[in-house]
């Protein structure tokens, strides 16, 4: 699979309309160096993180190597609270999106330490949550270089149809426990009819991806950790929606109810244009 070529990030912080073109278009981009100057900040916070597991925390082993994640800690985390309210986050978010605001959704920590034969299997992230909406986007932020664990994505997938079927990335099994009117996950490395568009990156660079974006990861089976920290934002569409089961993330006692906004006080607007 050829890697693609990324624009780097323009010195406004703000993107230009060719990448949000190319956004639309494929549901996904890569944006070199937007990150560049919160390097220092993500690691310490991803740390903090590793070293202060929320209950959501897992280690994901299967054979060599461990998968580490947790969700949902930004706002105990001084590191995520600097970038998701200080960084060019909300406002890339706003502008990728074509969205008047950029309302903070959650963060997600993942680590794939050295050897890890476990691949991230191929998903897209809205049939996961209680949010649905056109205007949506995850980071993607890396703090080590990445070759071939980098983020692997299915251009065009955000405008399929139906959902990739929702399973759980310990054992494969299905979510929710019901078929549902999902499609089956993909295998696009075998499918000629689908595209994969991945990227090498450096720490700092992003990649931009809509919620609907079928995407995975190989194992990292360098000697070196791949830490990356993601971001989740929704625009001005998104709204509550209920799922066949408990969401992922959970978000317990939320009170809303279907076709809601998100409540602010629990998922901040950064960004209002």
């Amino acid at each position: 699979m050829a890697f693609q070529t990324a624009p780097r990030a323009m010195d406004t912080e703000i993107i230009d309309a060719r990448t949000i073109a190319d956004y639309q278009r494929d549901g996904a981009v890569c944006v070199r160096g937007a990150f560049k100057g919160w390097v220092d900040t993500i690691a310490a916070g991803i740390e903090r993180n590793m070293q202060n597991r929320s209950a959501t925390a897992s280690d994901i082993a299967n054979g060599l190597g461990s998968f580490f994640d947790d969700y949902c800690n930004w706002e105990r985390i001084p590191e995520f609270v600097k970038v998701v309210r200080e960084s060019p986050a909300a406002r890339l978010a706003a502008a990728v999106m074509r969205s008047r605001t950029a309302q903070f959704f959650h963060d997600h920590v993942l680590v794939k330490e050295p050897g890890t034969q476990k691949p991230t299997p191929w998903h897209q992230d809205i049939p996961y949550y209680f949010v649905d909406g056109q205007q949506t986007v995850s980071f993607w932020i890396p703090i080590d270089p990445v070759k071939e664990a980098t983020l692997r994505l299915i251009a065009g997938s955000h405008k399929w149809d139906k959902m990739i079927l929702p399973v759980r990335w310990l054992d494969d099994g299905n979510f929710y426990g019901a078929e549902g009117d999902y499609r089956p996950v993909p295998d696009p490395d075998n499918d000629p009819s689908m595209k994969v568009i991945e990227w090498e990156m450096e720490p700092g660079d992003a990649i931009l991806f809509d919620f609907r974006t079928a995407h995975g990861a190989r194992g990292n089976m360098t000697a070196a950790r791949r830490r990356a920290l993601s971001l989740r934002w929704v625009g001005d569409d998104a709204h509550y929606v209920e799922r066949p089961g408990r969401t992922s993330p959970p978000y317990h006692g939320h009170g809303m109810r279907p076709g809601q906004k998100l409540r602010e006080d629990w998922f901040p607007v950064v960004h209002q244009g």
